[in-house]
């Protein structure tokens, strides 16, 4: 915090006058002695050894203003990253004070208490809640402060590695160079991250070749690349000294470690496989966008064919060739793309949109051609992907842009640059030329195959990203606000559920599917609304349409309504899923309710539309929910309660994805204090009975106690049997009670066509 940091350049500039000066000797040194050798007037055995000796020298005072100036680069590049890593410390201080806290000069932080009033203070005495809350900002400023001090502590240590570096005499093949490795850096460089680099693939080349690699070795190891991976000239260097093979070889080598031979300093292990990780990612950014320039288009083979794509160009034809190659044993194999992509997933920053789709275009080419390399034969390796591919789309996910390029029908690219793609309908689809999955196979006395355990769930995290825009939801986390989506989103949801539906099967999809896409199409409330109550023209419900409706970024899906029904079926046999979308549709059908005129005026029109699209809303879920415990061995009360339990009107588990819905919404739907699970058991009682109209309104009650919210909630007294008040619209009440019911038992009769109960 007190250190000058000035004197760097200050001595830079020293250094840059020494390279000066030296540069006068040179010339002195050229005209008043080396000239001597050059002439007539001497000749012989002396002479030739004067003219060697001579020009070695010259050599040496040449080398030694270019070891100058470097130094003097060094110093500045240092004074350059130290100014700004200091200048991040100081500003998070200040965050903190601002916060609250009191930061020594140590850097230890405190609470400051003196700022509180005297209540805050009785709080804290007497709050548990709030003393937590004060013990957790007091680690998460010391945690912030400490990171910052560590970025300057990592950038110091760098900047000692060059300059060590940079005054070694390195072997340059000059002919005049007789010093070999005593003399000066001739060939020095002017860029402390690239000596970082060369010092970095140093120790994992001896990680590779199983040479002796001490505990401070790992410990720089660790501290180069967490420090350096966001810069450009030190991520290609390192990749470009270890190669992908090389990259590939000591990944592998750190997982071993990790899982196997030194468990005690895993965390270490995997920091640095983080650190390679955020480099890959640096290394392998090209400007533009997959929506320009996809791969396989002029635009980008240009950038890649140019100069400053040569990087790109030579390190991912090598990462095509050592792909395939195996770094375990023939009976227990790790393929070079299976390692790659464990590397990958390590990362916390996105790949760039364009390296991910080139890749996973060349995986999915070679997932065709040898399905193998995508096997995982025998036990699993701790931490090894056995599917790159679809590891590959679970690191794609956490760039949503690059996921809905990837997965967009349509393509990608405008004009000559329109590159077409299918690999929704490959790795969504199923027969017809789509994938077939890989299993995992275990070989002794025969062949024997397992379903991958981990099968799919890359590309549900992709799906969710590419249909949604966003990055998949943790555990507990809100869903957004409903609305409109971009074109490209909405083409990779529609056509996600197009495909899962083919030949009427979407009642089908696989479990590690089923979260995720069940939050997607949460996502989409606004249109599932509309489709399942049969609004308008613009979705062509029941129908539904071939393209989506809207361009841009106000875009919605139009699958038909049998397609959605099958599709959420499919996803609603996981249990929160189910409960995600009951509780969404319930919750936007209320809120649109909320948009509806104070008065009912007259013919009751504007209060019965809403409740009707209520009705089909609640009779399509609730039938969705029926066919799911239906389908259940055991008691059907006890499945229907497991989806219940996560409910939003319980207070239960939170729903991850549960969109933000108005609040007006939510109160009406506490409000009503019914339990949805109730009618799902009651529409399944019925459904052995669902050809008969009389049953299809099973489980109604609900729907009604919705209604009723809402209709006190307006004023109405729906306590007035006899509406002795003479209130309009306590008639209007019984109209959306009776249009309710009715939508509601044609939305369950479609079900039973749909869901095939008839």
């Amino acid at each position: 915090m007190t250190t000058d940091l000035s004197q760097l350049t200050t001595a830079a500039g020293k250094w840059d006058d020494m390279a000066a000066e030296i540069k006068k000797v040179e010339d002195r040194y050229k005209e008043s002695v080396q000239s001597i050798t050059l002439g007539p007037s001497w000749q012989g055995q002396s002479a030739f050894s004067a003219h060697t000796n001579f020009a070695a020298t010259r050599y040496e005072y040449t080398a030694a203003q270019a070891e100058a100036k470097a130094i003097a680069s060094l110093l500045r590049d240092a004074h350059t990253d130290l100014v700004r890593l200091k200048r991040n410390l100081e500003n998070k201080v200040a965050a903190a004070v601002k916060a609250g806290m009191r930061v020594s000069e140590a850097g230890v932080v405190t609470f400051d208490y003196d700022k509180l009033t005297e209540g805050e203070r009785a709080a804290l005495r007497h709050d548990p809640d709030y003393a937590e809350s004060v013990r957790k900002a007091v680690g998460s400023w010391s945690d912030a402060i400490d990171d910052c001090v560590r970025a300057v502590d990592d950038a110091d240590q760098g900047v000692k590695i060059a300059l060590d570096a940079v005054t070694v005499d390195g072997v340059t093949g000059d002919k005049n160079d007789e010093t070999f490795g005593v003399g000066f850096n001739a060939k020095p460089l002017d860029d402390i991250e690239e000596y970082e680099a060369a010092h970095t693939q140093e120790i994992a080349t001896r990680i590779n070749n199983g040479d002796k690699v001490s505990a401070a070795d790992i410990a720089e190891f660790q501290r180069s690349v967490r420090d350096n991976s966001h810069d450009k000239a030190f991520s290609q260097t390192l990749l470009n000294g270890l190669g992908p093979e090389g990259l590939m070889k000591v990944n592998t080598k750190l997982n071993d470690r990790a899982f196997d031979s030194d468990t005690k300093h895993k965390s270490q292990y995997l920091d640095i496989q983080r650190g390679l990780a955020n480099t890959i990612a640096t290394a392998t950014k090209v400007p533009g966008s997959v929506k320009d320039a996809p791969p396989g288009s002029p635009a980008f083979k240009k950038w890649v064919e140019s100069g400053d794509g040569k990087f790109y160009r030579e390190w991912t034809d090598k990462l095509d060739e050592a792909g395939t190659k195996n770094f375990a044993s023939n009976t227990h194999p790790v393929y070079g793309y299976q390692s790659f992509v464990s590397l990958m997933q390590h990362a916390d920053q996105p790949f760039d949109d364009q390296f991910l789709y080139d890749m996973g275009d060349d995986l999915i080419a070679l997932d065709k051609k040898s399905p193998n390399y995508f096997t995982q034969w025998g036990a699993a390796h701790d931490g090894i992907e056995s599917d790159p591919l679809d590891g590959l789309l679970g690191v794609m996910s956490k760039n949503p842009d690059a996921a809905t390029a990837f997965f967009d029908p349509e393509g990608n690219g405008s004009g000559d640059n329109h590159v077409d793609n299918s690999h929704l309908k490959y790795l969504v689809g199923s027969g017809d030329g789509a994938r077939d999955w890989p299993k995992q196979v275990i070989t002794g006395m025969g062949v024997t195959e397992f379903d991958d355990p981990t099968s799919r769930m890359g590309l549900g995290a992709a799906l969710e990203a590419a249909a949604t825009g966003h990055p998949p939801l943790h555990e507990g986390q809100p869903g957004s606000v409903p609305g409109s989506h971009t074109a490209a989103q909405a083409r990779v949801m529609q056509s996600t559920i197009e495909t899962l539906d083919s030949h009427a099967g979407g009642e089908s999809v696989h479990q590690n599917l089923q979260k995720n896409l069940g939050r997607a199409i949460a996502d989409y409330a606004q249109d599932n609304h509309h489709i399942l109550a049969e609004n308008g023209t613009k979705y062509g419900s029941p129908e539904g349409m071939e393209d989506i409706w809207g361009s841009g970024d106000d875009a919605g899906i139009t699958v038909g309504k049998d397609s959605l029904m099958r599709v959420m079926r499919g996803v609603s046999s996981d249990d929160q899923t189910y409960a995600l979308l009951q509780d969404t549709q319930r919750l936007y059908a209320m809120d649109q309710m909320f948009n509806a005129p104070q008065q009912s005026g007259e013919g009751f029109e504007s209060w019965k539309n809403p409740a009707s699209d209520l009705g089909a809303v609640t009779g399509a879920m609730n039938s969705i929910g029926s066919d799911v415990i239906l389908d259940e061995r055991d008691g059907k009360i006890d499945a229907a309660n497991d989806m219940a339990r996560y409910g939003y009107h319980l207070g239960g588990a939170p729903i991850t994805g549960l969109p933000v819905v108005g609040d007006t919404a939510q109160r009406l739907v506490d409000a009503a204090a019914y339990e949805w699970s109730k009618d799902v058991i009651s529409a399944a009682e019925s459904a052995g009975q669902e050809k008969n109209s009389e049953h299809y309104t099973s489980g109604v009650s609900g729907t009604y106690a919705l209604i009723d919210a809402w209709a006190q909630d307006r004023g109405v007294d729906i306590l007035d049997e006899d509406n002795a008040k003479k209130d309009p619209n306590w008639d209007a009440w019984q109209s959306m009670r009776r249009e309710a019911k009715q939508s509601y038992g044609t939305s369950r009769g479609d079900a039973a066509v749909n869901l095939g109960w008839e």
